[in-house]
């Protein structure tokens, strides 16, 4: 569900359900405006949803499965998206990782994410920018 909210008093002013292939998605947090589209974490998982925000459908997922990899002690969980508009970069980073990841996406085969209830055929990958 995506909250609009009134800049001004917090007052929640609208809401929008966010669906894959006509299911709800849950856990979305870390939410980023990138071109148009709302970029959304689904918490504790390795998962970013490019959501369209007319609609609240999921465009396509992001698969950043291994990019911290191996996990080191302590760091937790994907939690951080930031797109620099200026220099057109995206950013990802997580609780106590110790790197900031600049990434770049990059179209795949489909690929179906199943036994979570998402079905949407369109998935993305990520490609390391940099170290």
């Amino acid at each position: 569900m995506l909250r609009h909210l009134d800049p001004d008093t917090y007052a929640e002013i609208g809401m929008l359900l966010v669906t894959d292939n006509g299911l709800p998605v849950d856990d979305l947090n870390e939410l980023e405006w990138i071109r148009g589209e709302v970029f959304a974490n689904r918490y504790l998982t390795d998962l970013i949803a490019r959501i369209d925000p007319d609609t609240g459908e999921v465009i396509a997922w992001i698969d950043l499965t291994g990019l911290l990899d191996p996990n080191p002690p302590g760091a937790g969980v994907l939690n951080g998206i930031a797109w620099d508009d200026a220099g057109e970069r995206l950013f990802v980073t997580g609780k106590k990782w110790p790197n900031l990841f600049e990434i770049e996406l990059v179209d795949c085969p489909e690929l179906r994410l199943f036994g979570d209830g998402f079905e949407s055929g369109a998935t993305i990958r990520w490609s390391a920018a940099g170290p």
